[in-house]
């Protein structure tokens, strides 16, 4: 009972986290911003959701292929989303797309055109 519990914290709380993600979408004023709020806090709201799903899959239902499934596909996730993200990022950059505010530094320009 206390598992289940649990469980549906976690996964309530990845739900607001991929809330959060959705409003950021819409909220952020330039590319980059925009792609950090699709990227990192759908990703955190996907852990969220991962561990009650493996949590339910472990104790409630006692079923190893899928708590192996939800484990993989995870951490499938957490390995494409930054990889996504990095190099959508530098696309567009190379494409001339420029945040509205001046940037203190500017390291992807400086790896790019040195």
């Amino acid at each position: 009972m206390i598992v289940r519990i649990i469980a549906d914290v976690l996964i309530a709380i990845g739900a607001i986290f991929a809330l959060a993600g959705t409003i950021g979408i819409l909220k952020m004023p330039d590319t980059f911003s925009r792609m950090q709020a699709s990227t990192c806090i759908p990703t955190l709201g996907m852990l969220g959701a991962m561990l009650g799903a493996l949590l339910i899959a472990i104790f409630v239902k006692a079923d190893a292929g899928a708590a192996v499934k939800i484990a993989v596909i995870g951490l499938m996730i957490l390995v494409t989303n930054p990889l996504g993200s990095h190099a959508i990022a530098k696309g567009a950059y190379k494409a001339g797309v420029r945040p509205e505010k001046k940037m203190e530094t500017d390291d992807l320009g400086r790896d790019l055109y040195d």
